[in-house]
């Protein structure tokens, strides 16, 4: 009798296991597509875009400054090949980082790819970014490396760690017509930021606008096109880096 009970338990816990793969490689596996990113993720006369370790590189006119950015969460990573054209024509060099799982919670430290000394790469001023959840790991990143950058941005995002005491700039924007981001801990995260935080609400934008993979479930509706929405969000950046906001 002892002998088959542990067997069904053995039958169980096995059983359960198995599900639970099932729905792990489901979940890694529902993912939003990049869509009609077009000649974005491609050269341009304005534009290098190169293969990385882990991602691309955007490499525009500028020679000083360099953004790294992190997808939101579950979304495919080329879906912001759009915004980084954009902001690296601006003159900010942008490194575009694939997350494993699509996750940037398992790939806080992506950034290391591009900051190491063995990558090579010389810019005077260096930012890292990040869309949704993909900011709030930049934001996690950035706060155990505060030396080695100069500010963080932010769309539709918050920072869970205290970033009230170091030199570093920080920018928010998010969209007016967002339903996605949680508006209270955006509200709560001010008390964790620097002196010098800029927020900022994009009329008419919501959260999915920032990248390029259609809606997003919960979202509200734009009242602007997702091309007006990256062209407000590119100057923002710009005039964040620029000192100009």
């Amino acid at each position: 009798m002892e002998h088959r009970t542990f067997h069904r338990i053995l039958a169980a816990i096995i059983a359960v296991l198995i599900v639970l793969a099932g729905y792990g490689v489901y979940y890694v596996n529902d993912y939003h597509h990049a869509i009609n990113v077009g000649n974005a993720i491609q050269s341009n006369p304005t534009v290098k875009v190169t293969d990385i370790e882990d991602g691309w590189l955007f490499d525009g006119p500028g020679t000083t400054t360099a953004m790294v950015f992190y997808p939101g969460a579950k979304v495919e990573a080329s879906a912001y090949a759009p915004l980084m054209q954009e902001t690296a024509a601006s003159g900010i060099d942008c490194f575009l980082m694939k997350m494993p799982a699509n996750l940037a919670i398992f790939g806080i430290n992506r950034a290391d790819v591009v900051r190491s000394d063995i990558a090579g790469y010389s810019y005077d001023h260096w930012y890292i970014a990040g869309h949704s959840l993909g900011g709030t790991m930049a934001a996690n990143y950035i706060s155990k490396h505060t030396d080695n950058w100069d500010g963080l941005i932010l769309l539709a995002s918050y920072p869970t760690d205290d970033l009230s005491k170091t030199k570093l700039r920080v920018l928010s924007a998010y969209g007016s017509k967002d339903d996605i981001l949680n508006r209270k801990k955006v509200e709560s995260a001010r008390q964790r930021m620097p002196k010098q935080y800029y927020e900022r609400v994009i009329k008419g934008g919501n959260h999915a606008q920032f990248g390029s993979y259609g809606v997003q479930q919960g979202d509200g509706v734009a009242a602007i096109s997702g091309d007006d929405q990256i062209d407000r969000t590119v100057a923002l950046i710009r005039q964040f880096v620029t000192n100009s906001l």
